[in-house]
């Protein structure tokens, strides 16, 4: 094979050759050299760097590393400090390497490991089977003064279970606002996913353990992550980018009034982008399917007295969306392996009551 890599055409590259004949380029690149046996196993990294410190040299520094003046002190300051003294023993890279070599190198106490927390991701194909909450501030007159806003929406209708203004933030106000949710709307033991974010009121002992009583399973969002309970946050945007929203209220019971009347809008008349222009009371109920046979009645009259206008054909009214997810699995997921775990049965809608509490 050597002579025939030897005897090759000038034309043709080394690299050509050893494709052609199966040969390892880097070994015939040693074999020319004369590097052959235990000579072309030699690796630099367990060869003898001539740059490399003496043993003695070596036994110096760790020896200074371990004295009493220096051995509370990480390299980087024994380094600067011998160099104050005149004394340029090696590089800081090399105590290290040194340091290393006796298994003292590293942390001095046990760090805490990164934490990993599960994505929540909640499906609903109906409503009362994902119930998300949270809670914000609105502004008082009084400078430095704050409502506390309590929202509980259904996630697959958006509508407004029930919602509590307060002058204070506390889980026992999120337990009673849970509690009689849940009866107002005939709650069946493990029917519902409650989904929140890490706030004091959501982790408290107390509110879990009240949900445990209610057989509700809890959810939570990552801690630090802002859009892990996106449908609670706009909700609020929504609320508060209202034309007539006052901005700062004169007292709680102006906030509830106001309150009132927005959810009343919200939950009634409101025709949610989200669930394809009908309001969250449509879908909650169940309604929509009759209002839905009346815009498509509507346009069925509008294309009979113009069919040539519309040049992609009849127009089919759109229908709220069959399933409504916090994180849902995406294509990448499916192809890295994530299992969707959550899949919620489809459930009956609750009759319809006020959501005033």
């Amino acid at each position: 094979m050597s002579l025939a890599i030897e005897q090759r055409p000038e034309r043709l590259p080394l690299s050509v050759a050893c494709k052609v004949l199966g040969l390892n380029r880097s070994s015939v690149y040693q074999r020319q050299r004369g590097l052959v046996g235990d000579k072309a196993n030699r690796s630099r990294k367990n060869s003898v760097q001539p740059r490399a410190l003496s043993e003695q040299e070596r036994r110096d520094i760790r020896d200074t590393l371990h004295s009493e003046e220096y051995r509370n002190q990480p390299p980087a300051e024994v380094h600067e400090r011998l160099l104050e003294k005149g004394q340029a023993p090696c590089s800081v890279s090399t105590m290290h390497r040194i340091l290393r070599k006796e298994g003292e190198n590293g942390d001095r106490r046990d760090q805490r490991p990164a934490q990993h927390h599960a994505i929540p991701r909640l499906k609903a194909t109906g409503p009362n089977q994902v119930w998300t909450w949270d809670i914000s501030k609105l502004a008082l007159v009084t400078q430095g003064v704050y409502l506390s806003l309590y929202a509980l929406t259904d996630l697959f209708s958006r509508y407004t279970v029930g919602w509590m203004v307060s002058l204070k933030e506390n889980s026992a106000l999120a337990m009673q606002l849970m509690e009689e949710s849940s009866a107002r709307y005939g709650i069946r033991p493990g029917q519902v996913t409650l989904h929140q974010d890490r706030g004091s009121p959501m982790t408290a002992n107390g509110f879990l353990g009240a949900m445990r009583a209610l057989d509700i399973t809890c959810s939570h969002s990552r801690p630090r992550v802002s859009n892990d309970n996106p449908f609670s946050e706009s909700g609020f945007k929504t609320l508060k980018y209202q034309p007539d929203y006052p901005g700062k209220f004169l007292n709680p019971a102006h906030a509830r009034q106001w309150c009132e009347d927005y959810y009343q809008w919200a939950n009634f008349e409101h025709h949610h982008r989200g669930l394809n222009g009908y309001t969250p009371a449509q879908v909650f109920t169940g309604t929509f399917e009759q209002v839905s046979q009346s815009k498509q009645a509507a346009l069925d009259a509008r294309y009979a007295l113009n069919p040539e206008r519309f040049v992609e054909g009849r127009p089919i009214v759109k229908m709220p969306p069959t399933e409504v997810a916090i994180n849902p699995i995406s294509a990448e997921d499916i192809a890295e392996g994530v299992i969707d775990k959550v899949n919620f049965p489809t459930l009956h809608a609750a009759g319809y009551q006020a959501n005033a509490i």
